[in-house]
């Protein structure tokens, strides 16, 4: 028995341990939490969406669910090959152009109007263990060293795959300024970023830095690096530099509250949307195929791209399918979708840029319409 009850010990320790590790953040305290009780977002010691919002939406149990994500084999999930892509030099970009380039699943950089902006960069580990989510060959090009100085960096929520330790650590000092979620503050603080340099916001909160303005605004997520969830806040963002308003979505399922920001910014020039991971066990808080064009129509924007795909597994849908999903419903709607290749620099002032379907080589042919 004491054996027993010995081993049993040993293995929580090693438990407590792994959980404490620097990577895994800590949660909000002080006056960070109380700030986030005020906000109408938060109650009974957590955040909730605008609509009643559950985790898992099968008749599956959360454990079949689990284990089905887990072990069993499903078709296409991942590449067979690299994927194509592009290893531009971030640093060597003109500062009087306006580009994007997409870094792999939701991590963008981006010039506007002189500044340097870097979305959600995963460009060390998604994960808490280094076996697991690891990226496709060729959507693994981008490393934190490639990262130039960077004036505002934008974290729509402190999940693995959006809030990267190990990036952090390495570019925080080419770092500026960073927008994020209430609460998330309190990880970037834990990490060695300066308090001074983090401005956390609530749903509908505007923050102006310079001449560019920054609005949060809501998404239908979650958070949380470990358990218990959703004690720091995930959203979506509003950038409007003097020429440019870009949206970008984070995480989230579709909602009523596209229309809602489509009214409040009627020109939007680029829309940067998720397009990946989901599936009908969660079908609330990653959107599904066929709500995307709805978001899509009801923000009303010049240009779109779509990320959250191409890097990882997160979900048993073929890789590619997100992708050839949205391009098909593009024709159909007419949207100006933009498919860029990873590293691909999108000209958001060359109203003919124009992109290849660079993922229809991987479409088995039988799929192919």
């Amino acid at each position: 028995m004491h054996s027993f009850l010995g081993i049993i010990g040993f293995i929580a320790l090693i438990g407590v341990s792994f959980l404490n590790q620097p990577k895994f953040g800590r949660l909000p305290k002080g006056e960070r939490l109380e700030r986030i009780k005020k906000s109408p977002n938060y109650r009974n010691g957590k955040f909730y969406n605008l609509s009643e919002t559950p985790k898992f939406t099968s008749n599956k149990s959360t454990s079949s669910i689990l284990i089905d994500f887990l072990f069993k084999k499903e078709k296409d999930v991942r590449p067979e090959k690299p994927i194509p892509s592009i290893k531009t030099d971030l640093k060597a970009l003109c500062s009087s152009q306006n580009v994007v380039v997409w870094l792999g699943h939701s991590a963008y950089f981006m010039k506007l109007d002189g500044k340097t902006f870097l979305f959600d960069p995963t460009l060390v580990s998604a994960s808490p263990i280094s076996l697991f989510n690891k990226p496709f060959k060729g959507a693994d090009l981008y490393k934190p060293e490639d990262i130039p100085e960077i004036d505002y960096l934008i974290i729509t929520h402190d999940h693995w795959d959006h809030l990267d330790y190990e990036t952090i650590i390495q570019i925080q000092n080419r770092t500026k300024n960073v927008i994020t979620g209430l609460g998330v503050g309190e990880h970037l603080e834990y990490w060695g970023v300066a308090p001074d340099k983090i401005f956390e916001l609530d749903w509908n909160d505007e923050l102006k830095l310079e001449d560019v303005t920054f609005t949060c605004l809501p998404a239908r997520h979650l958070s949380g690096r470990r358990l218990p969830t959703s004690k720091t806040l995930w959203a979506s963002f509003m950038i409007q530099s003097p020429t440019q308003t870009i949206y970008i979505s984070g995480d989230g399922g579709y909602d009523d509250f596209f229309k809602q920001i489509g009214e409040k910014f009627p020109l939007i020039d680029l829309a940067i949307m998720e397009n990946g991971q989901y599936s009908n066990d969660w079908k609330h808080i990653h959107i599904m195929p066929d709500e995307l064009p709805k978001a899509i129509r009801a923000l009303n924007p010049k240009k779109v791209i779509t990320g959250h795909n191409s890097k990882y597994t997160l979900s048993s849908h073929p890789w590619f399918e997100p992708l050839e999903k949205i391009y098909e419903n593009a024709q159909k709607n007419n949207f100006n979708l933009l498919t860029p290749k990873i590293g691909e620099v999108v000209n958001l002032n060359d109203e003919n840029q124009t992109f290849e379907k660079w993922w229809s080589e991987f479409i088995p042919k039988q799929e192919q319409r």
